[in-house]
């Protein structure tokens, strides 16, 4: 696993900084826990996506199609869909 090993150290040393940096209170940190988490990619697939000929503000529109009920369907969406900007 690939971390930032300054900030990584800085952070699980002295958690409190993170939470002055962002203006809450340093006491704040003793709820928290810190660690790198690794993330694994998993298979995802976009249901249909337009991409523009022409790139004169044109949006790329992504479509995901749902006939059932899904609790998860937009962290999935916006999931694949930043995974799919970051690799285009």
């Amino acid at each position: 696993m690939k971390t930032n090993s300054v900030f990584y150290r800085l952070f699980q040393e002295f958690p409190s900084i993170f939470f002055e940096l962002i203006g809450k209170s340093s006491e704040a940190a003793n709820v928290y826990q810190f660690s790198s988490v690794e993330i694994k990619q998993t298979a995802l697939r976009i249901d249909g996506t337009f991409l523009p000929t022409q790139t004169d503000d044109n949006p790329i529109y992504f479509v995901e199609v749902q006939f059932q009920a899904d609790r998860e369907i937009y962290s999935r969406l916006f999931a694949e869909i930043c995974l799919y900007l970051r690799q285009n």
